[in-house]
């Protein structure tokens, strides 16, 4: 086992012409991405999940599991009792780091008496080997009861029948779905309780509306945030149903179950496969190629996009409002805002998450575009691109955790609100002609329009109009009540709409 420091294959370390001569590789100042680097911190809840070693140890898993369930047919020749199956699981329940570095020896270099397989997945089955000899013998170091009696008349057991698409598909779904339902759900949902209550909070401050980014009738800003809060309530439920979708396949190398048949014709292997995938609490794919087609895949992408489009256009919103002051920030002592202007308190978290959210976007449509498509029955094309779902979860996690951290900096300045709803009174044109026409008056757009389109109005001149106006003094009366900030409707009502 080498240092962090010193070079290996796969890591050369720093050389002379490095600008970060002396910083480690596994040091986050040196990380090539700052999914890894910068953001490092932000990103370490998704490592026991998108990691190389959490690929390995699942792997793991798939393989110990499989043999597992071979020793139950009673066809096979082999057999476990509980306490060897236990052994057996706590090769992947208690995998280590220095497990993972035998795998990557076993790869890279070779190891424990073999050669380097330049192959991932071979690399996991003959560090299952090294492992079942070990416990035939008493663990590493010899010293305990051994729970096998002989290692060497499983080996042809592991990877029976397999592909290395069987193990590596079940392997990157077993990472994958908790990822999803125990780190990007929970994100999601505190953004969520924090839109929940603003909107609550602020459910009757009124606010002037912009449609086509001009004054429209006013709403309030609880009503806007409801809207959010609603819209990635649904999006995250989209996500859920996705999530538990995950579809799993074993079936050999081209999807027909052709080793296995061969081996033991009287064996109903499609109903072991369908079996072995549920109970790793996946769906089962029963049609495949090589191949799982991945269309599962892709529907979770796409679900998680959906999610992102929600959060994006909050993000702009919520800039859109701190531009126009409607949203005031808390300034943290002793951060700098601009390098020359001291004064400036920029919406950073919102243009993060933007950003952060945009790449997930694009990195989520590339991955649920390319992962459907594979060449006849196999090209391995996918398999570098599926190791960079992780990247994909990562920037997601980023724009979520930066949404949040700026929605918890912002504060509602009802004054401002409040202010300019008092210099856009012509947005009460819209009610004044409603109650007109309600009067019979077939006039009543044009009447309106004529007193305030393209010009600048107060509320005298429309008094002043309806002082004019042919209508009963309590109709009169009616109209002169109406004021911008009391034009919201049932928009504080609707708060309570949220989780319908």
């Amino acid at each position: 086992m080498t240092d962090d420091s010193e070079p290996t294959a796969d890591d050369p370390g720093p050389t002379a012409d490095d600008a970060i001569a002396g910083l480690s590789r596994s040091d986050p100042l040196a990380a090539v991405s700052p999914l890894d680097g910068r953001y490092a911190g932000r990103t370490a809840p998704l490592s026991p999940y998108a990691s190389e070693a959490a690929l390995m140890r699942a792997r793991t898993r798939v393989e110990v599991e499989y043999l597992l369930a071979l020793a139950s047919l009673d066809a096979t020749p082999i057999g476990f009792d509980e306490a060897t199956a236990a052994a057996l699981r706590e090769l992947y329940e208690e995998f280590d780091a220095e497990d993972a570095r035998l795998i990557k020896d076993l790869e890279t270099e070779g190891a424990a008496g073999y050669d380097a397989t330049n192959h991932d997945v071979k690399a996991v089955e003959y560090f299952l080997r090294v492992r079942l000899a070990e416990l035939a013998e008493g663990g590493p170091d010899g010293d305990a009861d051994a729970p096998l009696d002989d290692a060497e008349s499983l080996y042809p057991w592991i990877h029976f029948g397999l592909t290395s698409e069987d193990v590596n598909n079940l392997a990157h779904r077993l990472l994958l779905k908790p990822a999803v339902s125990e780190v990007i759900v929970p994100a999601v949902r505190e953004v969520r309780d924090v839109l929940v209550d603003l909107a609550q909070e602020h459910r009757d401050a009124p606010m002037l509306a912009r449609t086509h980014g001009q004054p429209a009738t006013p709403t309030t800003f609880g009503k806007e945030m409801a809207v959010y809060a609603a819209r990635l309530g649904r999006a995250l439920g989209r996500v859920v149903v996705a999530n538990e979708d995950l579809s799993g396949k074993l079936a050999g190398a081209s999807g027909t179950y052709a080793a296995h048949r061969a081996a033991y014709p009287d064996v109903d292997w499609r109903a072991f496969s369908a079996s072995f995938v549920r109970d790793l609490d996946l769906e089962h794919t029963g049609l495949a190629t090589q191949v799982n087609p991945c269309d599962d895949l892709a529907a979770l992408f796409d679900a998680l996009r959906g999610v992102n489009n929600v959060l994006l256009d909050l993000d702009l919103d919520a800039w859109l409002y701190v531009s126009d002051r409607y949203l005031g920030q808390e300034a943290v002592e002793g951060e700098t805002g601009s390098s020359t202007m001291p004064h400036k308190v920029n919406p950073i978290d919102f243009e993060n998450s933007e950003g952060n959210l945009s790449k997930a976007n694009s990195d989520l449509t590339f991955l649920a575009d390319y992962v459907t498509t594979s060449r006849l029955q196999r090209d391995l094309s996918d398999s570098t691109v599926k190791r960079n779902v992780g990247a994909a979860l990562a920037h997601c996690l980023i724009g979520y955790s930066k949404a949040g951290d700026g929605l918890d900096k912002v504060v509602p300045n009802e004054t401002v609100m409040r202010e300019e709803l008092d210099a856009t009174p012509e947005v009460i044109g819209e009610a004044v002609q409603t109650i007109l026409r309600r009067e019979g008056d077939t006039e009543a757009y044009e009447r309106v329009k004529a007193l305030s389109r393209g010009r600048s109005v107060t509320l005298d001149d429309f008094r002043d109009l309806f002082d004019d106006l042919d209508v009963d003094d309590a109709v009169r009366e009616e109209l002169k009540a109406l004021t911008p900030a009391g034009y919201t409707g049932v928009a504080d009502e609707l708060v309570d709409d949220i989780d319908e």
